[in-house]
């Protein structure tokens, strides 16, 4: 118990100070930096189709413990990227809200998925899909802890595709809300997970892992792509990929 603790609250202590000595001057909401950080080529000169999925941490004190996550996709000759979120204000399923790869008010976005030409193709309508029938879409619904959140939207996407073998980090608070049953297949369909209403639970599969959720902190590791996972800092490591 002790060991387990530790686990715990050393890496969100540690996260902590990074977040007063480091993040603390982001700003606030109204005049931080949502510019883009240079992640993705102009639309109109990129004739294929493409899926990213981008996590940055967010604002003031929550990013001690979470990310922020959301979609963008492209079909092929598209003029424009289409970004999708899930927030707590204004229409809860955001369209093109943001710039596509902008700074999430200061911080600059880690690319969690990134798929071009025909793969993507394939799979943008199955995203599509979830983002037009997503259940958790009227106001009220949104809920940072545990969720249902950005996190958890996100995640409900990638289920749809398990193709993408995609993972979201330890920090993305909301990703264990069982927003389709409290248990089942993850995913990418190699392993299992359960969920307590996304306060406590076990996740175990060939592509995620080995992950315990206590409380939303997750705690866990990575046979296949080396690496513990650790809440507050996240994936220490091989990084994630297919």
């Amino acid at each position: 118990m002790i060991i387990l603790l530790l686990l715990v609250l050393v890496p969100i202590g540690w996260s902590a100070a990074r977040y007063f000595l480091v993040d603390a001057d982001r700003g606030n909401w109204q005049t931080a930096d949502r510019t883009s950080a240079g992640l993705l080529p102009p639309a109109s000169g990129n004739q294929e189709a493409l899926i990213r999925v981008y996590a940055a941490r967010t604002l003031r004190w929550r990013g001690i413990f979470a990310v922020h996550s959301w979609i963008v996709v492209k079909e092929r000759g598209a003029q424009t990227y289409s970004r999708y979120d899930y927030t707590a204000w204004g229409e809860p399923i955001r369209s093109n809200g943001f710039v596509a790869d902008g700074r999430w008010f200061g911080a600059v976005p880690e690319t969690i998925v990134a798929v071009d030409g025909e793969d993507a193709a394939r799979l943008i309508p199955k995203i599509r899909h979830v983002v037009e029938n997503y259940k958790f879409r009227t106001h009220g619904d949104y809920s940072a802890w545990p969720g249902p959140n950005s996190n958890t939207f996100v995640r409900a996407a990638l289920d749809a595709v398990p193709e993408l073998k995609a993972v979201l980090p330890p920090t993305a608070i909301g990703k264990d809300y069982p927003y389709d049953g409290w248990f089942g297949a993850t995913a990418s369909r190699t392993g299992l997970f359960v969920s307590l209403a996304g306060y406590l639970g076990l996740t175990i599969g060939w592509v995620e892992g080995f992950e315990l959720n206590l409380l939303g902190a997750v705690i866990g590791f990575d046979i296949r792509r080396p690496a513990i996972k650790l809440p507050g800092i996240g994936r220490l490591g091989r990084i994630a990929g297919p």
